[in-house]
């Protein structure tokens, strides 16, 4: 069970370009779609709690999942399956001097058509899943033009708790599905997983010795950014000065055009600390950004699982599906769409592999070699 886990949250991590919201519609589409590992709207409860929490986004997810197959091993598999392509690529960028060619650029800007077609069809499937009623997809429409309008974390955080709170206080609005057993559920939070998260956060802020103020900025930033990748960037470079603006703007740029998830940052800068030692250093940064995260899953997956079966819990949850299908639908916007269409014959191809994809439902392979096949076309023709 464990190397099924990871071998597929592996292939995964090979193929999975486009940032948080293009991994999460991988994930549904492959766990969800193709293997039922789990349903619609348990799906949709861990990407509500992943966006609650502070941490890695679509890798708490992935995290979670694994938890949800075979326990705490199952979660660790998920995670190194996911992360080690991503990870022994930015320790191999942060370790050479080799500067890529057109050729590399090019297949990423084809990789990036891909991922809008992939959050499309994501956004699409999950607005039919939980924008269900006239006040979801109002939450949903005005979660898309806040973020849309504000892009902001601060904007994130106050739609979470718009949503949950009209969903906690109006649960009249049937908003979400109550189960018969709601009042023999019992909502357990893992104790432990929280206080380790806990007295982890408070010895990074009095650490111990040089090594360890080093490297204690990637925990707090795991345990303290919402919003992601994008995010973490800013809250890192004001955490470790000893590295230059444009090691961490090299280290951004790297982890935009790798698979898998954008913490990897962390991988590239923490080889950029120890050049004497870059892959411990690596190794060290990269647990430490994603263990708060993943903590946080472990001290609230049962509970938040469990209290969706209470009628008002199960109405904030409800609300919150709404949100993310909103999340998703800005991410769409910005900065996918924005970042890889720019004329007219891209916006045709993006329709076209969309209506494919929708309509004849092919392997995700079929469209990942189409569009580095479009990517180096581009390339070639413009020569």
């Amino acid at each position: 069970m464990l190397i099924a886990i990871f071998r597929q949250f592996f292939l995964l991590g090979c193929m999975s370009f486009g940032g948080p919201a293009a991994h999460l519609g991988y994930f549904k589409r492959h766990f969800v779609d193709s293997l039922n590992w789990l349903t619609n709207t348990r799906y949709a409860q861990l990407i509500s709690l992943s966006q609650a929490l502070p941490g890695p986004g679509s890798s708490q997810v992935s995290f979670a999942i694994g938890v949800e197959r075979a326990g705490v091993l199952g979660g660790i598999a998920a995670f190194l399956g996911f992360t080690l392509p991503s990870f022994l690529i930015m320790v191999l960028l942060a370790v050479s001097a080799h500067q890529f060619d057109a050729v590399y650029f090019a297949i990423i800007a084809g990789l990036k058509l891909f991922a809008v077609v992939i959050v499309a069809d994501a956004t699409l499937s999950m607005a039919k899943s939980f924008c269900t009623s006239a006040a979801l997809k109002l939450l949903a429409v005005m979660s898309t033009l806040a973020l849309v309008l504000f892009p902001m974390m601060g904007t994130q955080i106050a739609i979470l708790i718009t949503a949950a709170t009209i969903g906690a206080i109006w649960p009249l609005l049937k908003l979400g599905t109550v189960a018969k057993d709601a009042s023999s559920t019992k909502s357990n939070i893992n104790w432990i997983a929280l206080g380790l998260f806990a007295l982890l956060l408070a010895v990074s802020f009095f650490p111990l010795g040089q090594e360890f103020a080093l490297f204690a900025p990637f925990y707090q930033a795991g345990a303290m950014v919402f919003g992601g990748g994008h995010v973490v960037l800013p809250v890192l470079q004001a955490g470790v000065p000893a590295l230059t603006d444009d090691q961490f703007l090299s280290a951004y740029a790297s982890a935009q055009a790798v698979p898998g998830p954008m913490f990897t940052i962390a991988t590239y800068l923490g080889a950029q600390l120890t050049t004497e030692q870059p892959l411990v250093g690596a190794l060290i940064a990269t647990l430490l950004i994603f263990m708060p995260g993943f903590l946080l899953i472990l001290a609230f997956q049962k509970s938040w699982l469990n209290l969706a079966s209470k009628p008002r819990f199960a109405s904030s949850i409800a609300a919150l599906n709404a949100a993310v299908v909103g999340f998703l639908a800005a991410a769409l916007y910005s900065p996918i769409w924005t970042s890889a269409v720019h004329n007219l014959w891209q916006v045709a191809l993006v329709i076209l592999a969309f209506a494919w994809l929708r309509f004849k439902k092919p392997p995700i392979w079929w469209l990942l070699i189409v569009f580095i096949a479009v990517g180096l076309g581009q390339h070639y023709w413009a020569l």
